[in-house]
């Protein structure tokens, strides 16, 4: 009867917590007329590596890393100490005329494993804000006002990808180009270029991913040349269009990109703020092309998922650029917790994570275990495609299994999916139809062996009367 007692216990604990939530809060990236009832709301009450556990005891896989930002698993104690460790002797202090020993020293550390190219000056500085939105903002601006200080006045025009995701502040939305995020807020965004995406899934009949890769690429260098002298910068996902649906592309798309920008004079800016910090096989995808990025923008596991915490990357030149007796030519781009002590001490110690626990070289291993397990779900007759770069591993729903049959949108397919999943402790939140396994990297072979199996119902199950 006791624990009978103390399960019926923890459920109105939970329902508790619902109710007290839905009357207050405002959720990201959700029809709130969904909760409760067609989005279940599940209340966390803690962490333990690959597991959320919610207010009720029940324990959910968190397949997603919430929302790509965890790395190492939750409440990983080395970070959780070292926040502790600077709370206790400086929390915040203002970044504008003052300094402190974490945001030097994670400045020297993140351009001390940045990624290089032979031939180009290393990333040399190192500028801080609040989340990967305000990120991208950061170097929008920068590539923008360093061709302004320059005098070339023409160069007003920024270049992003069909499909691609940057954020949601209006700067990065403008150089975005998923129409659910961006159509309300059209009239507000300043005008972007939009060249193909290199997305291997788009590929034509009998063409493989490089060459398609190298198709884009030709689109781009005639985009370039119909706006010569008019570009700042071109804006990539490395290697994967995450938020687009976690579309993968040839590495040879970014080695033609950093040659187009370089031959046209523009700026190329990285942005890593998802596929940064090992998802993607390497630490930075884009080693991957041999590519060094004149701007690279890092957020999400930055901080191993502890703290809200974004920095850009710069070239000396693009630093040099702003350098003169009037503020005017200054950068005075400010985030009140630029540079915060607590989240540089977090990122600190997430960067000192990969140093001690060789974590790459595992997670190589545990992509290739990823990859053995996804396998025979290829051959499920509603997957049209099964996709893989590094640690993050995507499952395409369509109605035959063919690219040219999805489901309609009225099915629901992935949100059917996502409740399935959760339903046997999964957490599965889908992109569209599009169900994608990108776990913290303590995930062992049970626990991809768990995420398999749920992920073979979640599909049977949100697809059985679709």
């Amino acid at each position: 009867m006791r624990q009978q007692d103390h399960q019926a216990g923890m459920l109105a604990e939970a329902e508790e917590w619902r109710d007290r939530d839905l009357s207050v809060l405002w959720h990201p990236c959700t029809q709130m007329r969904e909760h409760p009832h067609t989005l279940p709301l599940v209340p966390i009450a803690r962490g333990e590596g690959v597991w959320l556990i919610g207010h009720d005891g029940t324990r959910y896989l968190d397949a997603v890393s919430s929302w790509w930002t965890n790395l190492f698993g939750h409440a990983e104690p080395r970070i959780g100490a070292a926040i502790a460790a600077q709370a206790g002797a400086l929390e915040q202090v203002m970044l504008a005329g003052f300094t402190h020993a974490p945001a030097v020293e994670l400045a020297e550390r993140l351009l001390a494993v940045a990624p290089r190219q032979p031939g180009r000056t290393p990333l040399s500085k190192v500028f801080y804000a609040d989340n990967g939105s305000a990120g991208v903002e950061v170097a929008l601006k920068m590539a923008f006002h360093w061709f302004h200080n320059r005098g070339e006045h023409r160069r007003t025009k920024f270049i992003a990808l069909e499909n691609g995701y940057h954020g949601e502040t209006l700067g990065a939305l403008a150089v975005g180009d998923i129409p659910l995020y961006r159509r309300v807020y059209a009239p507000l965004l300043a005008e972007a270029l939009f060249a193909p995406s290199p997305d291997a899934y788009l590929a034509q009949p009998g063409e493989s991913p490089a060459e398609c890769a190298a198709r884009a690429a030709d689109a781009l260098a005639a985009l370039l040349d119909r706006h010569a002298g008019e570009v700042c910068a071109v804006i990539v996902e490395p290697r994967v269009q995450c938020a687009g649906g976690m579309r993968v592309h040839h590495p040879d798309y970014l080695t033609r990109v950093r040659e187009l920008c370089d031959a046209s004079g523009a700026f190329l800016i990285a942005d890593e703020i998802a596929v940064g910090f090992g998802r993607t096989g390497t630490l930075f995808a884009s080693e991957q092309s041999g590519v060094m990025p004149d701007l690279l923008c890092l957020s999400k596991g930055l901080t191993g998922g502890f703290m809200p915490l974004a920095a850009v990357l710069a070239t000396q030149a693009i630093y040099d650029g702003f350098l003169d007796d009037s503020r005017e030519r200054a950068f005075l781009h400010s985030h009140s917790y630029t540079g915060n002590p607590l989240a540089c001490a977090a990122a600190l110690a997430s960067l000192a994570v990969f140093r001690d626990d060789d974590i790459l070289a595992r997670n190589r291993t545990t992509a290739r275990a990823m990859a053995t397990l996804a396998e025979p779900l290829a051959a499920h007759h509603h997957v049209a495609d099964v996709r893989q770069a590094g640690m993050v591993l995507a499952f395409e729903l369509t109605r035959d299994g063919d690219k040219a049959t999805p489901f309609p949108a009225a099915a629901r397919v992935g949100l059917k999916a996502y409740r399935a999943a959760l339903a046997r402790g999964v957490v599965l939140r889908p992109l569209g139809d599009v169900l994608y396994w990108m776990p913290p990297y303590c995930v062992d072979e049970e626990h991809l062996q768990l995420l398999a199996d749920v992920t073979r119902h979640a599909i049977e199950d949100a697809t059985a009367c679709a």
